[in-house]
């Protein structure tokens, strides 16, 4: 091994990244940096403008860049998306999950209790985030395997805190990511047992960022903390809520040949919250 064999275990020069939701707060962090390590991003997301600005961005820090406008849960969106990748750069290696969310239907509140979230919230929440996660792990998924084991192909799934732990008000979200956790480890098996054990499959956890969908329930309208929030953060050793850019060490770690011998985890990065 030379000095410089150590560096390029976590370079990501020719490889060829999907990100879904890449237009989220952390889908485009977690774009951004697959960039900065010398991969090529298709940036999929439902709104083509806001692929593109991404793109931009990406494009306007040195990288290569695509948009590619799918949903998660329209297959035949999802493969037109790979097959525009296929076309372009001619292979796909990783492949990032990170569209998801929860809904206000699902979530608990004073006013609105678990007996009354509705079957079509649940189903809404459910699919987004794990029916969101299957899909594209069957068609990108399917485009890495066609490259063989060697290539080091690699699937990074958005889980979340709410999996492991029963949070208050979003019982649809935690079951949901729950079963994304779920998935990652039975994929790991099954992918390495079916195609050689080149092809990884692994979750990141994060712990509480602010984004449009918890700003409300983590930070009241003068700036302050929520209820909520201060107990977060009275949790969490750190002492602050995450920022999108400490998700990317985990995930070019996870991606990279120096995580070749990890499949099957979930990783958490949430400022020692679940400790």
């Amino acid at each position: 091994m030379t000095l410089r064999s150590s560096v390029n275990l976590f370079d990501l020069d020719n490889r060829v990244a999907v990100v879904t939701g890449g237009t989220g707060a952390l889908g485009t962090a977690m774009a951004l940096g697959l960039a900065r390590a010398g991969a090529r991003v298709g940036v999929l997301a439902r709104r083509p403008a806001a692929a593109e600005r991404v793109v931009a961005s990406i494009e306007a820090a040195g990288g290569t860049a695509v948009a590619v406008p799918a949903d998660v849960l329209r297959v035949e969106q999802l493969i037109s998306a790979r097959d525009v990748l296929l076309e372009q750069w001619g292979h796909i290696d990783l492949l990032v999950n990170a569209a998801g969310g929860n809904v206000p239907a699902a979530t608990v509140s004073e006013s609105h209790s678990f007996l009354d979230v509705t079957a079509d919230a649940w189903r809404t929440v459910v699919d987004l985030n794990l029916i969101g996660t299957i899909l594209p792990c069957q068609v990108f998924g399917g485009a890495i395997v066609q490259q063989g084991h060697d290539t080091g192909g690699s699937i990074v799934n958005i889980s979340s805190m709410a999996a492991d732990r029963a949070l208050t008000r979003v019982q649809g979200y935690g079951a949901a990511k729950a079963g994304v956790e779920s998935l990652t480890r039975w994929l790991a098996a099954e992918l390495a047992r079916v195609y050689g054990p080149g092809l990884r499959v692994n979750a990141i956890a994060p712990g509480f960022f602010i984004g449009d969908q918890n700003r409300a329930l983590l930070i009241d309208p003068d700036g302050n903390l929520t209820e909520r929030g201060r107990r977060i953060i009275d949790h969490t050793p750190a002492g602050r809520f995450g920022e999108p850019d400490d998700l990317v060490g985990t995930l070019l770690w996870l991606c990279s040949p120096g995580a070749r011998f990890v499949t099957g985890i979930v990783v958490p990065v949430d400022g020692g919250f679940s400790s």
